[in-house]
C-alpha cells in the first residue's frame, strides 16, 4: 500500500453543523482525523463509514486524532469508544490524541464505563477485594434489615392504627382467625413431630446410659431436655416454616398486586391492617403449641421406654414428677413469645421488600424462614446463657 494514501469523507451537513473525518492509511498503521460537531444529529453518515473498519484492518495501529472536533454529546462518545473497543478486540492498537478536556473527555470517560450492551462493565478485583466488597454488602444489608425489623416492631406495638396517623380498636375478629389459621390448624403437625422427637430422643437416651447402668436416669434426661429446650425449639421452627412463608407469601402477593398501596390510597394504616393481627396471633399460639408439643413428646418419650427399658408409666410419670418443677417448664414456655415476635417481624419486613415478579416473591420467602430459623436459634442460645447466669 502505498505511503501517505488517504481518503476523505465529509458528510451531513446540517444546520447545526457538520461531523467529518479524514481516514489515512500508511505502513505504521490507520490515522484517523475527526472534526466538526460530532452531535445526535450530524454523526449519521460516519457513523455508517466507520462500522466495521476494525476488521478490516486487524493486528494495525490506530491513531485517533479529535483536536478537530468541536462539540460532542454522548452519540458522538459512543462512536469513538466503540471503534477503540473494536480495533482493540481485533488485535490492533490504539492511540487517541488531541482530546479537549472538559465536557467531551469527560464524556467518552464515562462511556468507556459501559459495554456493548450499555450496562456498566464490571470492575475485575483481586479475591482479596472481592470478599471486602462482599462483606461490605452483606453488613450494609443486615444495617438495612436490622432497621426495618425494629420501624416493624416499634409500628405494631404502638397498637393497630387501623387509620393513618390515628388510633383505632383492635379487630378481634381479625386476630381470632389468624390465630385459627396458625395454631389450630398446626396442631397435627406439630404433635406429630414432637411425638417422633421425643421417642426418638428417649431411644437414643436409653441406649447410651445403657452402658453405664443408668437407664433408669433416661426419664430425667427426656424431661429436662424436652421441656427446656426442644420442645419450644421444635415448634418455633416448625412455625417457622409453616406460618412464616405463609404470611411473607401473603403480604408479598398483596405487594406484588399493590394492594399494600391501595390500603394507603383509602388511607389505612398497611402495618394495622395486615401485619398486627398475625403478629399478636403468633405471640399467643406459639407458647400454646409449644405446651401441646411438650405433652406430645413427653408421650412419644413414655411409649418408647415402656417398651424399650420396661419403664412402666406411672413410674414413668413418679420418676418425671421428681425430676423437673414449674421453673423447667416456664424456661421452656417463656421463650416462646420472643421466637414469635422475632418469626413475625421477619416473614412482614421481607414480605413487604418483595418485588414485582414471581421470582421474587420466592427468594424473600426463602430468606424469611432462614432468617427466622437462625434467629430463633439465636434467641434460645441467649436464654440458656441468661438462665445459667441467673441459675434458673
Amino acid at each position: 500500500m502505498p505511503a501517505n494514501a488517504s481518503s476523505k469523507i465529509k458528510k451531513h451537513e446540517t444546520g447545526q453543523g457538520e461531523a467529518s473525518l479524514a481516514i489515512m492509511r500508511d505502513d505504521l498503521g490507520v490515522t484517523i482525523r475527526a472534526a466538526g460537531n460530532w452531535v445526535a444529529a450530524t454523526v449519521g453518515e460516519v457513523d455508517r463509514q466507520l462500522r466495521g473498519i476494525a476488521a478490516n484492518h486487524p493486528g494495525s495501529h490506530l491513531q485517533l486524532d479529535l483536536s478537530g472536533v468541536a462539540r460532542m454529546d454522548t452519540f458522538g462518545a459512543w462512536i469513538f469508544t466503540r471503534l477503540s473497543r473494536e480495533w482493540r478486540q481485533s488485535g490492533g492498537k490504539v492511540k487517541v490524541s488531541g482530546l479537549k478536556g472538559g465536557l467531551s473527555a469527560r464524556l467518552i470517560e464515562a462511556v468507556a464505563g459501559e459495554d456493548i450492551a450499555g450496562v456498566p462493565a464490571e470492575t475485575k478485583h483481586t479475591g482479596l477485594v472481592r470478599m471486602l466488597e462482599t462483606l461490605g454488602r452483606t453488613v450494609y444489608a443486615m444495617r438495612r434489615d436490622a432497621i426495618l425489623s425494629f420501624n416493624m416492631i416499634g409500628a405494631a406495638i404502638r397498637g393497630p392504627q387501623m387509620k393513618v396517623g390515628k388510633s383505632g380498636s383492635v379487630r378481634p375478629v381479625s386476630i381470632v382467625n389468624h390465630m385459627d389459621r396458625m395454631g389450630l390448624r398446626a396442631v397435627p403437625i406439630i404433635a406429630l413431630m414432637a411425638f417422633l422427637i421425643g421417642a426418638i430422643i428417649a431411644q437414643q437416651g436409653a441406649w447410651s446410659l445403657r452402658y453405664f447402668g443408668a437407664e433408669f436416669l433416661t426419664v430425667d434426661f427426656v424431661g429436662i431436655l424436652l421441656l427446656r429446650e426442644v420442645g419450644v425449639l421444635l415448634t418455633a421452627i416448625m412455625i417457622a416454616g409453616r406460618t412464616g412463608s405463609a404470611m411473607t407469601a401473603e403480604i408479598g402477593s398483596m405487594k406484588m398486586r399493590e394492594e399494600i398501596d391501595a390500603l394507603q390510597v383509602i388511607g389505612l394504616n398497611p402495618v394495622g391492617v395486615l401485619i398486627f393481627p398475625r403478629l399478636v396471633a403468633l405471640t399467643f399460639v406459639l407458647p400454646l403449641l409449644t405446651f401441646i408439643a411438650n405433652i406430645a413428646a413427653l408421650v412419644g418419650a413414655a411409649i418408647v421406654l415402656r417398651f424399650y427399658s420396661d419403664i412402666a408409666f406411672d413410674a414413668f410419670i413418679i420418676k418425671l414428677r421428681a425430676a423437673i418443677d414449674l421453673s423447667t417448664v416456664f424456661a421452656g414456655l417463656i421463650k416462646a413469645p420472643f421466637m414469635a415476635l422475632i418469626i413475625g417481624t421477619m416473614a412482614a419486613v421481607e414480605g413487604m421488600k418483595v418485588e414485582g415478579s414471581a421470582e421474587s416473591l420466592g427468594r424473600r420467602v426463602t430468606a424469611a424462614v432462614v432468617k427466622a430459623i437462625f434467629f430463633v436459634i439465636v434467641i434460645d442460645g441467649f436464654f440458656a446463657v441468661f438462665y445459667a447466669q441467673i441459675d434458673y
